[in-house]
C-alpha cells in the first residue's frame, strides 16, 4: 500500500490502541496523551512521504516504538510549552498534505491532537474525519447519517473548544495530576451473586474514580474527562460498562442528557462514621440486655439436645452471637419500615451492592458462611456454619468442599467418639491438626467432636434460640431508628431511598465486634487463642 494510505488507518480504534500502549509505558493519563499525540504526528508525517509499505500494521508500531524511545530519552528534561493560535491553520496544512510542518507547528499539532481525544465521541469523529482523513462535510454527513449542518456545527464547536483549551494558562496544564489517587471501596453484597454482581467490574482505579464522581450527582463523560484528565473514549467506554453491569444490574444508571449517577448505596467516610456511631453508642445498653438474657436462659441453652459429649455455655454463646447482632439490626429495620419509611416501598432485586469509601479507621463487620454436602461419613446430609470477625478467623468460606476436608470429615466421624487406634498414620496427622484448629477434643484414646453438633430435626428449635431478644431490644432499636432515619434521607439520593435497609446494614456493621468485646470484658465470652477454635462454628447432621 502507499504511505499516503496510512491516514485511512488513523481511526478511533487505532487511537485507542495507541493510547493504551502509551498509558502502559508512562503510567499516567497526562504523559500518555502527550506521547500518543507525538506518535500520531509521526504517522501523519510518514504518510506525507513517498513510497510503498508492505506491512502497514508493523510499520505503525515500529514508529510507535521509535517515538517512545525518543520520548523516554527526553522525558526527564522536557518541559511542556504553551502555544496560542488557530488550530485550523496547522490542521489544514497537514490535511492538504502541502507543506511539512515547522517545529512550532509540530508542537502545536501535538497539543491539538491531544485535545481531540478529550472531545465527546460525536465531535471527535468529525474532527478525525475532516482533518486527519481529509473527508468532505458531505461525505462525513452521509457516513454518520446526520445532516451537513450538524457536521458543520460539530466542527465549529470542536474547534471552539480546542481554541479555548489552547488559550488557557500553562499553570492549569502543568498542575494536572500525574496519576489517579488510589481509592478503594468496602463492598458488600446481599443475594445470590450468580444473579448479577456488578462489583466484579470495578477493579480498576479508573472505574472507581468514575463511579465516585457520579455519586455526587448526575455527571457527564465530558465532566469526568475534565476532572480526571483522561481522554473521552475511555470515560465513555467505562460508563457504558458500569451502566450495563451484570445481568442488567449496574453500579451506574443513565439519567438522560448523557449523564450518569450511582445505582447503589456508596457512602463517604464521614457519612459511614456518623451512622455507625449511633449503633456503637448503644452497645453498652445492648450488652446489658444480652447479659440479662444469658443469665435467665443459661439452663435452657446448655441443656439443648446437642450431640456433643460435653457442651459449655461459651461455645453456645459464640454460635448464637451472630444471630443476636442480627436480631438487633432487624429490630431497627422493622421500626424504620413501620414508622420512618412507611412511605417508601423497599426495592426488590436478586442481588444488591452497597459500599462505603475506605478510610483510615476500623473496618467493622465479618461474615457467616455455611456449606453442606450429602452422603458424608454415614450421614445423609451435613450442614456446617462458621462466623468470622475480629476475634474469630474463618475455618471455611462458601463453596468449601466438605468431602475433601480431612479435618472436617474427622469431626463428623467423631460425633459418637473415634478410637485413635483405628486411624491410619495420615488420619492421625489430620487429627492432630483438627485438634489444634478446635474441631476435635481428645479424651484418653478417643477423639470427640468439639464443634457444636445438632440433629437436623432439632434445627427449627435451634433457630428460635435468642428470638425473645427482639422485644427486649425495643427501646434501643427505637432510639437508633429515630436518629438514623433523617441521616439516611439526607445522605441517600431519592432514587436510592427504597434501599434504606442496606444503608442501615452498613451502619450496623460494628454491632458484632463491639458486642463481642463488651461480653469478653464482662467475662461472658472467652476468645479462642489466636482466633482459631470451635468458637463460632456449628453443624447439623441428617441421618
Amino acid at each position: 500500500m502507499k504511505r499516503s494510505e496510512l491516514l485511512n488507518m488513523i481511526d478511533k480504534e487505532l487511537l485507542d490502541r495507541l493510547y493504551g500502549y502509551c498509558y502502559h509505558r508512562t503510567g499516567n493519563s497526562h504523559e500518555a496523551s502527550e506521547l500518543c499525540s507525538d506518535i500520531v504526528y509521526a504517522l501523519i508525517k510518514a504518510a506525507n512521504a513517498e513510497g510503498e509499505l508492505d506491512r502497514a500494521e508493523s510499520f505503525i508500531w515500529r514508529i510507535a516504538h521509535n517515538v517512545y524511545a525518543d520520548y523516554a530519552d527526553k522525558r526527564r528534561t522536557a518541559t511542556e510549552r504553551r502555544f496560542a493560535g488557530d488550530p485550523d491553520e496547522v490542521l489544514g496544512r497537514i490535511a492538504d498534505e502541502l507543506d511539512e510542518p515547522e517545529e512550532d507547528d509540530r508542537e502545536q499539532l501535538s497539543h491539538i491532537l491531544r485535545h481531540i481525544a478529550f472531545l465527546s465521541r460525536a465531535y471527535r469523529e468529525v474532527m478525525i474525519a475532516f482533518y486527519l482523513k481529509g473527508q468532505t462535510v458531505a461525505h462525513i454527513a452521509r457516513a454518520q447519517g446526520v445532516s451537513e449542518n450538524a457536521v458543520k456545527q460539530r466542527l465549529f464547536s470542536a474547534r471552539s473548544t480546542i481554541r479555548k483549551e489552547l488559550n488557557k494558562m500553562e499553570k492549569k496544564t502543568m498542575s494536572v495530576p500525574l496519576g489517579l489517587e488510589t481509592i478503594n471501596f468496602i463492598m458488600w453484597g446481599t443475594g445470590a451473586p450468580g444473579t448479577g454482581d456488578p462489583s466484579t467490574l470495578i477493579g480498576r482505579q479508573l472505574s472507581k474514580h468514575i463511579v465516585w464522581l457520579c455519586r455526587k450527582g448526575p455527571t457527564s463523560a465530558a465532566e469526568i474527562s475534565e476532572t480526571l484528565h483522561v481522554p473521552m473514549p475511555y470515560i465513555e467506554e467505562e460508563l457504558a460498562i458500569q451502566a450495563a453491569g451484570a445481568n442488567g444490574y449496574g453500579l451506574l444508571k443513565e439519567c438522560g442528557n448523557g449523564k450518569y449517577t450511582t445505582n447503589f448505596i456508596l457512602l463517604d467516610a464521614h457519612e459511614i462514621q456518623e451512622m455507625q456511631q449511633l449503633y456503637i453508642d448503644r452497645i453498652p445498653m445492648v450488652c446489658d440486655t444480652v447479659a440479662a438474657y444469658i443469665e435467665e436462659a443459661r439452663e435452657s441453652l446448655v441443656s439443648f439436645p446437642f450431640l456433643n459429649r460435653h457442651v459449655d455455655l461459651d461455645l453456645v454463646l459464640w454460635a448464637l452471637i451472630h444471630r443476636i447482632g442480627h436480631i438487633f439490626s432487624s429490630a431497627v429495620n422493622a421500626r424504620l419500615e413501620k414508622e420512618q419509611f412507611s412511605d417508601i416501598t423497599p426495592r426488590q432485586r436478586p442481588y444488591f451492592n452497597y459500599a462505603y469509601r475506605d478510610f483510615d479507621g476500623p473496618v467493622w463487620g465479618g461474615g457467616c458462611d455455611g456449606i453442606q454436602a450429602h452422603e458424608v461419613c454415614g450421614y445423609s446430609w451435613v450442614h456446617l456454619t462458621n462466623i468470622y470477625i475480629g476475634r474469630i478467623k474463618a475455618h471455611f468460606r462458601c463453596g468449601h468442599d466438605i468431602g475433601n476436608d480431612h479435618q472436617l470429615r474427622l469431626a463428623i466421624r467423631a460425633v459418637e467418639g473415634l478410637d485413635i487406634a483405628t486411624l491410619t498414620e495420615l488420619e492421625q496427622e489430620s487429627a492432630a491438626k483438627a485438634i489444634s484448629e478446635g474441631y476435635l477434643v481428645r479424651e484418653g484414646d478417643t477423639l470427640y467432636t468439639k464443634i457444636l453438633t445438632i440433629r437436623s430435626e432439632d434445627s427449627p428449635a435451634w433457630e428460635t434460640l435468642g428470638n425473645e431478644l427482639y422485644d427486649r431490644f425495643a427501646a434501643q432499636a427505637e432510639e437508633v431508628a429515630g436518629e438514623i432515619a433523617p441521616l439516611i434521607r439526607r445522605i441517600l439520593p431519592e432514587h436510592l431511598l427504597p434501599e434504606y435497609r442496606l444503608a442501615n446494614s452498613l451502619a450496623a456493621l460494628p454491632i458484632l465486634d463491639t458486642l463481642v468485646e463488651s461480653l469478653i470484658e464482662r467475662g461472658l465470652l472467652t476468645p479462642p487463642e489466636n482466633g482459631v477454635g470451635a468458637e463460632g462454628c456449628w453443624m447439623f447432621l441428617g441421618e
